[in-house]
Protein backbone atom coordinates (compact mmCIF):
# COMPACT_ATOMS: atom_id res chain seq x y z
CA UNK A 1 0.00 0.00 0.00
CA UNK A 2 1.45 3.29 -1.06
CA UNK A 3 1.42 5.84 1.71
CA UNK A 4 2.18 9.49 2.20
CA UNK A 5 2.66 9.09 5.92
CA UNK A 6 5.46 7.79 8.06
CA UNK A 7 5.57 3.98 7.61
CA UNK A 8 6.43 3.44 11.24
CA UNK A 9 3.35 5.29 12.45
CA UNK A 10 1.08 3.85 9.82
CA UNK A 11 1.96 0.24 10.53
CA UNK A 12 2.67 0.24 14.24
CA UNK A 13 0.25 1.96 16.61
CA UNK A 14 2.60 1.12 19.46
CA UNK A 15 5.20 3.48 18.05
CA UNK A 16 2.59 6.10 17.48
CA UNK A 17 1.57 5.93 21.09
CA UNK A 18 5.00 5.81 22.54
CA UNK A 19 5.61 9.51 22.70
CA UNK A 20 3.73 12.16 24.57
CA UNK A 21 5.23 14.90 22.40
CA UNK A 22 3.78 16.68 19.40
CA UNK A 23 2.04 15.04 16.49
CA UNK A 24 4.42 13.65 13.86
CA UNK A 25 3.93 13.77 10.09
CA UNK A 26 2.22 10.39 9.96
CA UNK A 27 -0.44 11.29 12.52
CA UNK A 28 -0.92 14.75 10.99
CA UNK A 29 -1.52 13.11 7.61
CA UNK A 30 -4.19 10.85 9.14
CA UNK A 31 -5.67 13.90 10.89
CA UNK A 32 -5.93 15.69 7.54
CA UNK A 33 -7.95 12.81 6.10
CA UNK A 34 -10.28 12.66 9.11
CA UNK A 35 -10.82 16.44 9.21
CA UNK A 36 -11.78 16.46 5.51
CA UNK A 37 -14.54 13.94 6.17
CA UNK A 38 -15.66 15.69 9.34
CA UNK A 39 -15.82 19.13 7.69
CA UNK A 40 -17.92 17.73 4.86
CA UNK A 41 -20.48 16.02 7.12
CA UNK A 42 -20.77 18.74 9.78
CA UNK A 43 -20.91 21.70 7.39
CA UNK A 44 -23.66 19.98 5.44
CA UNK A 45 -26.10 20.14 8.36
CA UNK A 46 -25.87 23.90 8.88
CA UNK A 47 -25.55 24.74 5.18
CA UNK A 48 -28.83 22.97 4.39
CA UNK A 49 -30.67 24.57 7.33
CA UNK A 50 -30.15 28.00 5.78
CA UNK A 51 -31.71 26.84 2.49
CA UNK A 52 -34.94 25.33 3.87
CA UNK A 53 -37.15 28.30 2.90
CA UNK A 54 -35.60 28.50 -0.58
CA UNK A 55 -36.16 24.76 -1.10
CA UNK A 56 -39.81 25.10 -0.07
CA UNK A 57 -40.30 27.74 -2.75
CA UNK A 58 -38.28 25.82 -5.36
CA UNK A 59 -40.38 22.66 -5.05
CA UNK A 60 -43.64 24.45 -4.12
CA UNK A 61 -43.81 22.29 -0.99
CA UNK A 62 -45.17 23.26 2.44
CA UNK A 63 -42.64 23.91 5.17
CA UNK A 64 -43.94 20.86 7.08
CA UNK A 65 -42.85 18.68 4.13
CA UNK A 66 -39.57 20.36 3.22
CA UNK A 67 -38.51 20.30 6.89
CA UNK A 68 -37.89 16.58 6.34
CA UNK A 69 -34.86 17.54 4.25
CA UNK A 70 -33.20 18.37 7.58
CA UNK A 71 -35.11 15.95 9.84
CA UNK A 72 -34.64 12.94 7.53
CA UNK A 73 -30.88 13.47 7.53
CA UNK A 74 -30.80 13.72 11.34
CA UNK A 75 -32.89 10.55 11.76
CA UNK A 76 -30.63 8.67 9.35
CA UNK A 77 -27.63 9.73 11.45
CA UNK A 78 -29.31 8.44 14.61
CA UNK A 79 -30.19 5.16 12.93
CA UNK A 80 -26.73 4.33 11.60
CA UNK A 81 -24.43 5.63 14.37
CA UNK A 82 -25.15 2.69 16.75
CA UNK A 83 -23.89 0.11 14.25
CA UNK A 84 -20.57 1.91 13.64
CA UNK A 85 -18.68 0.18 16.46
CA UNK A 86 -19.62 -3.30 15.26
CA UNK A 87 -19.00 -2.37 11.61
CA UNK A 88 -15.53 -1.05 12.48
CA UNK A 89 -14.57 -4.43 13.94
CA UNK A 90 -16.32 -6.43 11.21
CA UNK A 91 -15.04 -4.59 8.13
CA UNK A 92 -12.10 -2.56 9.46
CA UNK A 93 -12.13 1.16 10.21
CA UNK A 94 -10.40 2.22 6.98
CA UNK A 95 -12.87 0.34 4.80
CA UNK A 96 -15.84 1.60 6.84
CA UNK A 97 -14.60 5.18 6.68
CA UNK A 98 -14.24 5.04 2.90
CA UNK A 99 -17.66 3.40 2.47
CA UNK A 100 -19.20 6.14 4.63
CA UNK A 101 -17.63 8.92 2.57
CA UNK A 102 -18.66 7.20 -0.68
CA UNK A 103 -22.29 6.96 0.50
CA UNK A 104 -22.23 10.60 1.54
CA UNK A 105 -20.78 11.72 -1.80
CA UNK A 106 -23.35 9.67 -3.75
CA UNK A 107 -26.16 11.10 -1.64
CA UNK A 108 -24.82 14.63 -2.18
CA UNK A 109 -24.61 14.20 -5.96
CA UNK A 110 -28.17 12.86 -6.18
CA UNK A 111 -29.52 15.52 -3.79
CA UNK A 112 -28.05 18.19 -6.06
CA UNK A 113 -29.93 16.61 -8.99
CA UNK A 114 -33.22 16.22 -7.09
CA UNK A 115 -36.38 16.93 -9.08
CA UNK A 116 -38.93 17.00 -6.25
CA UNK A 117 -39.20 17.42 -2.50
CA UNK A 118 -39.71 13.69 -2.08
CA UNK A 119 -36.62 12.76 -4.11
CA UNK A 120 -34.53 15.31 -2.19
CA UNK A 121 -35.67 13.88 1.16
CA UNK A 122 -34.79 10.34 0.01
CA UNK A 123 -31.32 11.38 -1.12
CA UNK A 124 -30.77 13.26 2.15
CA UNK A 125 -31.50 10.02 4.02
CA UNK A 126 -28.80 8.33 1.91
CA UNK A 127 -26.44 11.16 2.84
CA UNK A 128 -27.25 10.63 6.52
CA UNK A 129 -26.53 6.91 6.35
CA UNK A 130 -23.00 7.75 5.23
CA UNK A 131 -22.58 10.89 7.33
CA UNK A 132 -23.52 9.14 10.57
CA UNK A 133 -20.52 6.83 10.36
CA UNK A 134 -17.92 9.38 9.23
CA UNK A 135 -17.25 11.00 12.62
CA UNK A 136 -17.09 7.89 14.88
CA UNK A 137 -15.03 5.95 12.32
CA UNK A 138 -12.72 8.93 11.78
CA UNK A 139 -12.26 9.46 15.53
CA UNK A 140 -11.39 5.79 15.94
CA UNK A 141 -8.79 5.90 13.17
CA UNK A 142 -7.15 9.02 14.53
CA UNK A 143 -7.06 8.03 18.21
CA UNK A 144 -5.66 4.60 17.38
CA UNK A 145 -2.98 6.15 15.17
CA UNK A 146 -1.88 8.68 17.80
CA UNK A 147 -2.10 6.48 20.91
CA UNK A 148 -3.33 7.37 24.41
CA UNK A 149 -0.60 9.87 25.28
CA UNK A 150 -1.59 12.18 22.44
CA UNK A 151 -5.37 11.78 22.47
CA UNK A 152 -5.83 15.36 23.69
CA UNK A 153 -3.98 16.77 20.71
CA UNK A 154 -5.79 14.64 18.13
CA UNK A 155 -9.16 15.45 19.71
CA UNK A 156 -8.35 19.14 19.32
CA UNK A 157 -7.76 18.51 15.61
CA UNK A 158 -11.12 16.72 15.22
CA UNK A 159 -12.81 19.49 17.20
CA UNK A 160 -11.99 22.22 14.68
CA UNK A 161 -14.72 21.25 12.16
CA UNK A 162 -17.15 20.53 15.01
CA UNK A 163 -16.80 24.12 16.22
CA UNK A 164 -16.50 25.88 12.87
CA UNK A 165 -19.34 23.99 11.18
CA UNK A 166 -22.20 25.80 12.93
CA UNK A 167 -20.49 29.14 12.26
CA UNK A 168 -19.22 28.76 8.69
CA UNK A 169 -22.24 26.73 7.54
CA UNK A 170 -24.77 29.60 7.56
CA UNK A 171 -22.26 31.92 5.86
CA UNK A 172 -21.48 29.43 3.10
CA UNK A 173 -25.10 28.33 2.76
CA UNK A 174 -26.36 31.90 2.55
CA UNK A 175 -23.83 32.74 -0.17
CA UNK A 176 -24.56 29.65 -2.28
CA UNK A 177 -28.34 29.97 -2.00
CA UNK A 178 -28.41 33.73 -2.71
CA UNK A 179 -25.66 34.08 -5.33
CA UNK A 180 -25.09 30.66 -6.96
CA UNK A 181 -27.75 27.93 -6.73
CA UNK A 182 -29.32 25.83 -4.00
CA UNK A 183 -27.99 22.74 -5.82
CA UNK A 184 -24.43 23.77 -4.93
CA UNK A 185 -25.06 23.30 -1.20
CA UNK A 186 -24.88 19.60 -2.14
CA UNK A 187 -22.48 19.66 -5.11
CA UNK A 188 -19.82 21.38 -2.98
CA UNK A 189 -19.40 18.08 -1.10
CA UNK A 190 -18.25 16.26 -4.24
CA UNK A 191 -14.67 17.63 -4.60
CA UNK A 192 -14.11 17.45 -0.82
CA UNK A 193 -15.42 13.88 -0.63
CA UNK A 194 -13.46 12.65 -3.65
CA UNK A 195 -10.28 14.18 -2.25
CA UNK A 196 -10.97 12.51 1.12
CA UNK A 197 -11.46 9.14 -0.62
CA UNK A 198 -8.21 9.50 -2.59
CA UNK A 199 -6.20 10.47 0.49
CA UNK A 200 -7.84 7.75 2.60
CA UNK A 201 -6.73 5.10 0.11
CA UNK A 202 -3.15 6.38 0.12
CA UNK A 203 -2.60 7.45 3.72
CA UNK A 204 -4.69 5.29 6.05
CA UNK A 205 -3.04 2.03 7.04
CA UNK A 206 -4.61 -1.29 6.15
CA UNK A 207 -6.52 -2.60 9.18
CA UNK A 208 -7.53 -6.11 10.11
CA UNK A 209 -11.28 -6.91 10.26
CA UNK A 210 -12.56 -9.25 12.99
CA UNK A 211 -15.30 -11.28 11.24
CA UNK A 212 -15.87 -13.53 14.25
CA UNK A 213 -17.87 -10.92 16.17
CA UNK A 214 -21.63 -11.25 15.67
CA UNK A 215 -23.95 -8.28 15.29
CA UNK A 216 -26.21 -7.67 18.30
CA UNK A 217 -29.37 -7.64 16.20
CA UNK A 218 -31.71 -7.29 19.19
CA UNK A 219 -29.74 -4.29 20.44
CA UNK A 220 -29.80 -2.74 16.95
CA UNK A 221 -33.59 -3.20 16.67
CA UNK A 222 -34.00 -1.47 20.03
CA UNK A 223 -31.47 1.38 19.80
CA UNK A 224 -31.69 2.60 16.20
CA UNK A 225 -35.50 3.02 16.10
CA UNK A 226 -35.41 4.26 19.69
CA UNK A 227 -32.92 7.04 18.93
CA UNK A 228 -34.77 7.97 15.73
CA UNK A 229 -38.13 8.20 17.52
CA UNK A 230 -36.67 10.08 20.49
CA UNK A 231 -34.85 12.67 18.35
CA UNK A 232 -37.88 13.05 16.06
CA UNK A 233 -40.19 13.64 19.03
CA UNK A 234 -37.83 16.18 20.56
CA UNK A 235 -37.40 18.00 17.23
CA UNK A 236 -41.14 18.16 16.54
CA UNK A 237 -41.91 19.26 20.09
CA UNK A 238 -39.33 22.03 19.82
CA UNK A 239 -40.68 23.08 16.42
CA UNK A 240 -44.21 23.37 17.81
CA UNK A 241 -43.10 24.51 21.28
CA UNK A 242 -45.59 21.95 22.54
CA UNK A 243 -44.81 18.41 23.73
CA UNK A 244 -48.41 17.56 24.60
CA UNK A 245 -49.64 16.76 21.08
CA UNK A 246 -50.26 13.02 20.47
CA UNK A 247 -47.67 12.80 17.66
CA UNK A 248 -44.91 14.31 19.77
CA UNK A 249 -45.86 12.57 23.00
CA UNK A 250 -46.16 9.08 21.51
CA UNK A 251 -42.93 9.17 19.50
CA UNK A 252 -40.88 10.70 22.33
CA UNK A 253 -42.11 8.23 24.96
CA UNK A 254 -41.78 5.26 22.58
CA UNK A 255 -38.23 6.28 21.71
CA UNK A 256 -37.29 6.71 25.38
CA UNK A 257 -38.71 3.27 26.25
CA UNK A 258 -36.76 1.58 23.44
CA UNK A 259 -33.54 3.30 24.54
CA UNK A 260 -34.10 2.20 28.17
CA UNK A 261 -34.75 -1.39 27.01
CA UNK A 262 -31.50 -1.22 25.04
CA UNK A 263 -29.64 -0.19 28.18
CA UNK A 264 -30.83 -3.33 29.98
CA UNK A 265 -29.94 -5.40 26.92
CA UNK A 266 -26.45 -3.88 26.62
CA UNK A 267 -25.64 -4.57 30.27
CA UNK A 268 -26.53 -8.26 29.96
CA UNK A 269 -25.52 -9.24 26.39
CA UNK A 270 -22.21 -11.00 25.76
CA UNK A 271 -21.32 -8.83 22.75
CA UNK A 272 -23.57 -5.75 22.98
CA UNK A 273 -23.95 -3.30 20.13
CA UNK A 274 -22.47 -0.62 22.41
CA UNK A 275 -20.56 -1.71 25.48
CA UNK A 276 -22.16 0.37 28.23
CA UNK A 277 -20.01 -1.51 30.74
CA UNK A 278 -17.30 0.95 29.77
CA UNK A 279 -19.23 3.40 31.95
CA UNK A 280 -18.07 1.43 35.00
CA UNK A 281 -14.73 3.17 34.52
CA UNK A 282 -14.69 6.44 36.37
CA UNK A 283 -13.05 8.43 33.58
CA UNK A 284 -15.58 7.27 30.94
CA UNK A 285 -18.58 7.84 33.24
CA UNK A 286 -17.37 11.28 34.34
CA UNK A 287 -16.66 12.32 30.74
CA UNK A 288 -20.07 11.08 29.58
CA UNK A 289 -21.88 12.93 32.36
CA UNK A 290 -19.98 16.13 31.67
CA UNK A 291 -20.68 15.83 27.95
CA UNK A 292 -24.43 15.33 28.44
CA UNK A 293 -24.81 18.49 30.53
CA UNK A 294 -22.34 20.54 28.50
CA UNK A 295 -23.84 19.62 25.10
CA UNK A 296 -27.40 20.26 26.31
CA UNK A 297 -26.43 23.71 27.56
CA UNK A 298 -24.05 24.69 24.77
CA UNK A 299 -26.15 23.51 21.80
CA UNK A 300 -29.22 25.08 23.38
CA UNK A 301 -27.34 28.34 23.89
CA UNK A 302 -26.08 28.24 20.31
CA UNK A 303 -29.67 28.08 19.13
CA UNK A 304 -30.56 31.24 21.05
CA UNK A 305 -28.06 33.74 19.68
CA UNK A 306 -28.82 33.32 15.94
CA UNK A 307 -32.53 33.60 16.79
CA UNK A 308 -31.82 36.77 18.77
CA UNK A 309 -30.02 38.30 15.80
CA UNK A 310 -32.81 37.33 13.41
CA UNK A 311 -35.88 38.02 15.57
CA UNK A 312 -34.86 40.92 17.80
CA UNK A 313 -32.28 42.61 15.56
CA UNK A 314 -33.94 41.58 12.25
CA UNK A 315 -30.68 40.37 10.71
CA UNK A 316 -30.51 37.90 7.82
CA UNK A 317 -29.32 34.32 8.22
CA UNK A 318 -26.05 35.20 6.46
CA UNK A 319 -25.43 38.20 8.72
CA UNK A 320 -26.24 36.09 11.78
CA UNK A 321 -23.67 33.53 10.71
CA UNK A 322 -21.03 36.23 10.31
CA UNK A 323 -21.85 37.66 13.74
CA UNK A 324 -21.22 34.23 15.29
CA UNK A 325 -17.71 33.97 13.78
CA UNK A 326 -15.83 35.32 16.86
CA UNK A 327 -16.68 32.17 18.78
CA UNK A 328 -14.95 29.95 16.24
CA UNK A 329 -11.94 32.26 16.15
CA UNK A 330 -11.62 32.09 19.94
CA UNK A 331 -11.87 28.31 19.92
CA UNK A 332 -9.15 28.04 17.29
CA UNK A 333 -6.76 29.91 19.60
CA UNK A 334 -7.22 27.62 22.60
CA UNK A 335 -8.04 24.25 21.05
CA UNK A 336 -4.42 23.30 20.20
CA UNK A 337 -3.34 24.56 23.64
CA UNK A 338 -6.12 22.56 25.30
CA UNK A 339 -5.03 19.41 23.50
CA UNK A 340 -1.41 19.75 24.57
CA UNK A 341 -2.39 20.56 28.15
CA UNK A 342 -4.68 17.54 28.25
CA UNK A 343 -1.81 15.24 27.30
CA UNK A 344 0.58 16.99 29.70
CA UNK A 345 -1.45 17.51 32.91
CA UNK A 346 -4.59 15.43 32.35
CA UNK A 347 -8.04 16.48 31.07
CA UNK A 348 -9.60 17.21 34.47
CA UNK A 349 -7.80 20.50 35.12
CA UNK A 350 -8.19 21.67 31.52
CA UNK A 351 -11.94 21.02 31.43
CA UNK A 352 -12.50 22.86 34.72
CA UNK A 353 -10.64 25.90 33.37
CA UNK A 354 -12.72 25.83 30.21
CA UNK A 355 -16.01 25.44 32.08
CA UNK A 356 -15.27 28.49 34.21
CA UNK A 357 -14.72 30.61 31.09
CA UNK A 358 -17.80 29.23 29.29
CA UNK A 359 -20.08 29.70 32.30
CA UNK A 360 -18.85 33.27 32.76
CA UNK A 361 -19.43 34.20 29.12
CA UNK A 362 -22.87 32.54 28.90
CA UNK A 363 -23.83 34.33 32.14
CA UNK A 364 -22.77 37.56 30.44
CA UNK A 365 -25.57 37.13 27.89
CA UNK A 366 -28.15 37.17 30.70
CA UNK A 367 -27.32 40.86 31.21
CA UNK A 368 -25.91 42.03 27.87
CA UNK A 369 -28.50 40.66 25.44
CA UNK A 370 -30.63 43.79 25.11
CA UNK A 371 -32.51 45.25 22.17
CA UNK A 372 -29.66 47.59 21.17
CA UNK A 373 -26.51 45.92 22.51
CA UNK A 374 -23.34 46.70 20.55
CA UNK A 375 -22.39 43.94 18.15
CA UNK A 376 -18.75 44.55 19.09
CA UNK A 377 -19.54 43.79 22.73
CA UNK A 378 -21.50 40.64 21.86
CA UNK A 379 -18.66 39.59 19.57
CA UNK A 380 -16.14 40.03 22.41
CA UNK A 381 -18.23 37.82 24.70
CA UNK A 382 -18.53 35.22 21.93
CA UNK A 383 -14.76 35.28 21.47
CA UNK A 384 -14.26 34.60 25.19
CA UNK A 385 -16.83 31.80 25.01
CA UNK A 386 -14.84 30.30 22.15
CA UNK A 387 -11.68 30.44 24.26
CA UNK A 388 -13.43 28.39 26.95
CA UNK A 389 -14.96 26.04 24.41
CA UNK A 390 -11.55 25.13 23.04
CA UNK A 391 -10.55 24.04 26.55
CA UNK A 392 -13.71 22.05 27.20
CA UNK A 393 -15.38 20.02 24.47
CA UNK A 394 -12.55 17.91 23.05
CA UNK A 395 -10.64 17.46 26.36
CA UNK A 396 -13.85 15.86 27.69
CA UNK A 397 -13.83 13.36 24.82
CA UNK A 398 -10.11 12.76 25.34
CA UNK A 399 -10.78 11.94 29.01
CA UNK A 400 -13.11 9.12 27.97
CA UNK A 401 -10.75 7.62 25.39
CA UNK A 402 -7.33 7.96 27.02
CA UNK A 403 -7.80 5.02 29.39
CA UNK A 404 -9.19 2.59 26.79
CA UNK A 405 -7.39 -0.17 24.96
CA UNK A 406 -6.92 -0.14 21.20
CA UNK A 407 -9.88 -2.49 20.61
CA UNK A 408 -12.25 -0.57 22.90
CA UNK A 409 -11.88 2.74 21.09
CA UNK A 410 -14.43 2.03 18.27
CA UNK A 411 -17.23 1.23 20.74
CA UNK A 412 -16.37 4.23 22.89
CA UNK A 413 -16.29 6.56 19.87
CA UNK A 414 -19.72 5.31 18.82
CA UNK A 415 -21.11 5.79 22.34
CA UNK A 416 -19.71 9.32 22.61
CA UNK A 417 -21.18 10.31 19.24
CA UNK A 418 -24.60 9.01 20.29
CA UNK A 419 -24.35 10.97 23.54
CA UNK A 420 -23.48 14.10 21.56
CA UNK A 421 -26.35 13.63 19.11
CA UNK A 422 -29.01 12.99 21.75
CA UNK A 423 -27.75 15.68 24.13
CA UNK A 424 -27.71 18.26 21.34
CA UNK A 425 -31.29 17.32 20.39
CA UNK A 426 -32.44 17.54 24.01
CA UNK A 427 -30.68 20.89 24.49
CA UNK A 428 -32.12 22.54 21.37
CA UNK A 429 -35.61 21.20 22.13
CA UNK A 430 -35.42 22.39 25.73
CA UNK A 431 -34.18 25.88 24.90
CA UNK A 432 -36.70 26.26 22.06
CA UNK A 433 -39.60 25.52 24.40
CA UNK A 434 -38.23 27.70 27.21
CA UNK A 435 -37.68 30.60 24.80
CA UNK A 436 -41.16 30.24 23.27
CA UNK A 437 -42.75 30.22 26.73
CA UNK A 438 -40.74 33.28 27.76
CA UNK A 439 -41.74 35.12 24.59
CA UNK A 440 -45.38 34.17 25.13
CA UNK A 441 -45.26 35.48 28.70
CA UNK A 442 -43.56 38.76 27.74
CA UNK A 443 -45.70 39.41 24.67
CA UNK A 444 -48.96 38.07 26.06
CA UNK A 445 -49.46 35.50 23.29
CA UNK A 446 -49.86 31.74 23.10
CA UNK A 447 -46.68 29.66 23.00
CA UNK A 448 -48.26 26.81 21.09
CA UNK A 449 -47.38 28.25 17.71
CA UNK A 450 -43.67 28.12 18.36
CA UNK A 451 -41.43 31.01 17.39
CA UNK A 452 -43.09 31.64 14.04
CA UNK A 453 -45.43 34.26 15.50
CA UNK A 454 -42.45 36.56 16.15
CA UNK A 455 -41.11 36.38 12.58
CA UNK A 456 -41.91 38.85 9.77
CA UNK A 457 -43.13 41.48 12.22
CA UNK A 458 -43.67 45.00 10.73
CA UNK A 459 -40.92 47.48 11.74
CA UNK A 460 -43.26 49.79 13.66
CA UNK A 461 -44.48 46.91 15.82
CA UNK A 462 -40.97 45.50 16.15
CA UNK A 463 -39.82 48.71 17.85
CA UNK A 464 -42.41 48.18 20.57
CA UNK A 465 -41.73 44.52 21.27
CA UNK A 466 -37.94 44.40 20.80
CA UNK A 467 -37.21 45.13 24.48
CA UNK A 468 -39.50 42.41 25.96
CA UNK A 469 -38.27 39.95 23.32
CA UNK A 470 -34.65 40.65 24.30
CA UNK A 471 -35.58 40.11 27.94
CA UNK A 472 -37.01 36.71 26.98
CA UNK A 473 -33.64 35.73 25.53
CA UNK A 474 -31.87 36.96 28.67
CA UNK A 475 -34.15 34.87 30.89
CA UNK A 476 -33.69 31.75 28.76
CA UNK A 477 -29.92 32.01 28.98
CA UNK A 478 -30.17 31.49 32.75
CA UNK A 479 -31.23 27.87 32.10
CA UNK A 480 -28.09 27.32 30.03
CA UNK A 481 -26.01 28.77 32.89
CA UNK A 482 -27.68 26.36 35.35
CA UNK A 483 -26.93 23.31 33.17
CA UNK A 484 -23.32 24.39 32.72
CA UNK A 485 -22.97 24.86 36.47
CA UNK A 486 -24.23 21.29 37.00
CA UNK A 487 -21.54 20.07 34.57
CA UNK A 488 -18.91 20.96 37.19
CA UNK A 489 -20.07 17.98 39.31
CA UNK A 490 -19.00 15.17 36.91
CA UNK A 491 -16.11 17.31 35.64
CA UNK A 492 -14.56 17.22 39.12
CA UNK A 493 -14.23 13.43 38.70
CA UNK A 494 -12.26 13.62 35.44
CA UNK A 495 -8.64 12.37 35.53
CA UNK A 496 -6.15 15.00 36.64
CA UNK A 497 -3.01 13.13 35.63
CA UNK A 498 -1.16 12.36 32.44
CA UNK A 499 -2.50 9.23 30.69
CA UNK A 500 0.73 7.28 31.28
CA UNK A 501 0.10 7.34 35.06
CA UNK A 502 -3.61 6.62 34.93
CA UNK A 503 -4.85 3.42 36.50
CA UNK A 504 -7.90 1.27 36.14
CA UNK A 505 -10.61 1.11 38.82
CA UNK A 506 -8.73 -1.81 40.38
CA UNK A 507 -5.53 0.26 40.53
CA UNK A 508 -3.91 -1.97 37.93
CA UNK A 509 -2.16 0.06 35.23
CA UNK A 510 -4.05 -0.08 31.98
CA UNK A 511 -2.05 -1.65 29.17
CA UNK A 512 -2.42 0.21 25.90
CA UNK A 513 -2.01 -1.63 22.62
Amino acid sequence: MSTLSSPEVADDPQKASGSAGGLDRGVLAVAMVVVLGAIMSILDVTVVNVAINRLAGEFKAPLSTIQWVATGYTLALATVIPVTGWASARFGTKRLYMISIALFVCGSAMAGLAWSAESLIAFRVLQGLGGGMIMPAGMTILTQAAGPKRVGQVMSVVGIPMLLGPICGPILGGYLVDDVSWRWIFFINLPIGLLALFLSARILKRDTPQPGERLDLVGLLLLSPGLAALIYGLAKGAQKSDFSTPEVLITTIAGAILVVLFVFRALSAENPLIDLRLLKRRSVAAASGTMVLFMCAFMGAMLLLPLYYQLVRQESALASGLLLAPQGIGAMFTMPVGGKLTDRIGPGRVVLMGLVVVVGSVAGFTALLQADTSYWLLGAVLFVMGLGLGLTMMPVMAAAIQTLSHDEVPRASTMLNIIQQVSASVGTALMSVLLANNLAHKLGTSSGGGLSATQHVPPQIMQKIAVPMAQSFQNTYWYAVALLALAFIPALLLPRHRPDVMTSPTDTPIVMH
